[in-house]
C-alpha cells in the first residue's frame, strides 16, 4: 500500500471538507494543492467521492430540519416553500452547467484562473461587506421565491473555479437583503441538491473509472472530507453570529496573489491549460 498516496488523499479530503462551505472555493483549493503535491490518483473519481463526503456532513448536521421538511411536504406551508425555494435556486446553475461545463473545464480548471477568480471574489466580498446592506430577510423561512432566484443566479458565477459556490451564494444573499445567518444557512441547504446532482451526474458519466484498486485512497479522502466539513460548518455558523466575511476576503486575495507571483517568478511550476 502506498502510504504517501494515502497521505495525499487524507490532505485533499481535509481540504475539500474545510473549504467546501467556506467562501474560499473548494474546487480552486483542490486544483492548486493537487498541483503542489502532484496527486496522481484518478482525480475525477476521487473528487466526486470526497465531495459526496462533504455533502453528507451537511445532511447529518441538519438532519432534523430535512426530516421535518420531508414529513411536512404537502401539508406544511413553510416546508413547501422551503423546497420550492431550493428548487428555484438550484435551476440557474444546473441549466448553465449543462450548457457550458465542458468549455469551462477546458479553459478555467488551472491554478492561474483560480488565482484570478480568488482575487476578484475577494474584492467583491470586501465591497459587499463594507456597503450599507439593508436586511429584509432574517431567517431562511422568511425567504420568498424571488429571493431564492436571486441567490440561484449568483450561484451561476461559481461555475468558474476559484469563485466559490458558497461564496457566491452567501455574499449574493447578503447583497440581496438576506442576513448573514440566513444567507449562510440557505447556502448550506442549497449545497445538498446542487452537489448531489453534480456528484451523481459525474458518477454516471465516469462509473467505469471506479475500481477496487482505488478503494483505500477514496475511502480515506471520503472520511476526511466528511469530518472536516462537519467541523467547518459548525465553526462557520458560530463565526458569522458575531463577525463578517472580510477575513475570508483578505485570505482569498493573499492566496490568489501568492499563486500569481509564484507563477510569474517561476517559484512553482503551475499547470496552465
Amino acid at each position: 500500500m502506498d502510504i504517501l498516496l494515502l497521505a495525499k488523499a487524507l490532505l485533499l479530503g481535509l481540504v475539500e471538507g474545510m473549504t467546501e462551505f467556506l467562501p474560499i472555493s473548494s474546487t480552486g483549493h483542490l486544483i492548486v494543492i493537487g498541483d503542489l503535491i502532484n496527486f496522481q490518483n484518478d482525480g475525477k473519481v476521487f473528487e466526486v467521492v470526497i465531495q459526496l463526503g462533504a455533502i453528507l456532513a451537511i445532511v447529518w448536521e441538519y438532519r432534523a430540519r430535512f426530516l421535518r421538511v420531508a414529513c411536512g411536504l404537502g401539508r406544511d406551508r413553510l416546508a413547501n416553500r422551503f423546497v420550492l425555494n431550493l428548487f428555484i435556486a438550484f435551476l440557474p446553475a444546473a441549466i448553465m452547467g449543462m450548457l457550458f461545463i465542458k468549455p469551462i473545464k477546458a479553459h478555467f480548471f488551472n491554478a492561474i484562473s483560480v488565482a484570478t477568480a480568488l482575487i476578484v471574489g475577494g474584492l467583491i466580498i470586501l465591497w459587499v461587506e463594507r456597503r450599507d446592506n439593508h436586511v429584509r430577510v432574517r431567517t431562511v423561512d422568511e425567504m420568498r421565491p424571488l429571493d431564492a432566484l436571486k441567490v440561484g443566479l449568483a450561484q451561476v458565477l461559481a461555475l468558474i473555479p476559484g469563485t466559490s459556490r458558497s461564496g457566491s451564494t452567501i455574499i449574493g444573499g447578503i447583497a440581496f437583503g438576506l442576513s448573514r445567518q440566513a444567507a449562510t444557512e440557505f447556502s448550506f441547504f442549497l449545497a445538498v441538491p446542487v452537489m448531489f446532482a453534480a456528484t451523481f451526474y459525474d458518477i454516471y458519466k465516469h462509473y467505469e473509472l471506479f475500481s477496487s484498486a482505488n478503494v483505500a485512497v477514496i475511502g480515506v479522502g471520503f472520511v476526511a472530507a466528511f469530518f472536516s466539513a462537519f467541523v467547518a460548518v459548525r465553526g462557520l455558523i458560530r463565526f458569522v453570529s458575531g463577525h463578517n466575511y472580510v477575513p475570508f476576503a483578505w485570505y482569498r486575495i493573499a492566496f490568489g496573489l501568492f499563486i500569481l507571483l509564484s507563477w510569474q517568478f517561476g517559484w512553482i511550476d503551475w499547470v496552465v491549460q
